[in-house]
């Protein structure tokens, strides 16, 4: 059985979580924290990186920092998963759900203007399969309405828009290292923060509401609670377990982008046929092969590829059901406008097995049973 996903394994991963060990520091905040920490501030160039024990805490983090209340209107599309809005609800605020782009399957950016309301207070861009959302017109936007951009870049890491970094638009960005990602600490994730002034604040909510970050720096000769606050720091074990990783992320990217061009050059006969399509990126956006899907003609027909690939050995799956449709979602949230792609488009889409270390001829095979399925 090839299985639709592989957690990304090094070698050197084991040997770190012993250093941790050994350093007797396994808590947050230590020296493999502090290492993935600086990666993310160079790979990025954000002001500031901090490991958290997920994105979903991430983009929790990033809400209470943008100081989201009761009666807010936070705007996002509703083809992502359920943290984007679970963050922005936990505070009291509305998701005002935005129509997605049928290329990319990021929100439509020229939808978003009109679901700004006086009670609007930020915009989430959802940077889906690792390509970017069109990061100008949205930061445009923010500006000419004064709305805070919290970028959901659980997918885009080591991604780019016009040469910069996802995550380092907006004021904060928010990176998943779930075992489902590029890079893996099992459970895990980072927020990057733009302004230098957001950093202190965001160290103590981070550190449960303490000055803890400013005393191990020698700022201060005592730490204490300061205000409110919570605990995402994750462990050492997973921070160590995750660099061994980020040392080697050039390569990890390399054999997936292979993995995805082999996927592409292998399908796109069926794409000209009109039988399939297949992903689109922006020539100005440079993904990171998070995910290979294709999309079918309709429910029924994805429906029938998935039964037939799992009757071959082959693990495919759809992706997100729309937040607007789903109980919560009507419950916490409305649609602005006309969903005329987020749901149909929701329905076609295939995810095809990507992983690092998956071999050539697993590759191979699997193009030959879609090939299959539809001739």
């Amino acid at each position: 059985m090839i299985r639709f996903n592989v957690p990304p394994f090094t070698g050197h991963e084991m040997e770190y979580i012993k250093q941790a060990v050994e350093n007797q520091k396994i808590c947050g905040d230590g020296e493999f924290t502090a290492k993935c920490n600086s990666w993310l501030e160079n790979k990025t160039g954000s002001k500031k990186a901090l490991l958290t024990t997920s994105c979903t805490h991430a983009t929790e983090l990033a809400a209470i920092l943008a100081d989201i209340k009761p009666g807010d209107e936070v705007i996002m599309p509703s083809y992502t998963f359920v943290s984007t809005a679970d963050a922005f609800v936990l505070r009291g605020a509305s998701a005002v759900f935005v129509d997605i782009r049928p290329d990319t399957m990021n929100i439509d950016e020229n939808l978003i203007e009109a679901a700004v309301t006086e009670k609007t207070k930020a915009i989430v861009p959802v940077h889906y399969a690792g390509v970017s959302c069109e990061m100008d017109k949205i930061m445009e936007i923010a500006g000419k309405y004064n709305l805070k951009v919290i970028e959901d870049a659980a997918q885009g890491i080591m991604s780019t828009y016009k040469g910069k970094a996802l995550g380092t638009f907006g004021e904060f960005g928010c990176f998943s290292f779930h075992e489902t990602k590029n890079f893996s600490m099992g459970e895990g994730g980072a927020l990057l923060i733009r302004d230098e002034e957001n950093i202190e604040n965001a160290e103590i909510v981070r550190e449960k509401g303490t000055n803890r970050a400013k005393f191990f720096r020698g700022q201060i000769d005592k730490y204490t609670w300061v205000d409110k606050g919570s605990s995402y720091l994750p462990s050492e074990l997973n921070a160590a377990y995750l660099y061994a990783q980020l040392e080697l992320a050039d390569e990890i990217t390399k054999d997936r982008m292979d993995t995805w061009n082999h996927y592409y050059k292998g399908l796109e006969g069926l794409k000209d046929a009109g039988k399939i399509e297949l992903p689109f990126i922006p020539s100005h956006c440079e993904h990171n092969a998070h995910m290979f899907y294709i999309k079918a003609h309709d429910l029924e027909e994805r429906s029938k590829l998935i039964s037939f690939l799992k009757e071959n050995d082959i693990l495919s799956v759809f992706h997100y059901v729309p937040l607007h449709s789903a109980p919560a979602g009507l419950k916490f949230g409305r649609f602005s406008g006309e969903d005329k792609y987020t749901t149909k488009e929701s329905e076609r889409l295939v995810r095809l097995p990507l992983y690092y270390g998956l071999k050539e001829e697993q590759t191979e095979y699997i193009i030959g049973k879609v090939k299959e399925f539809y001739a």
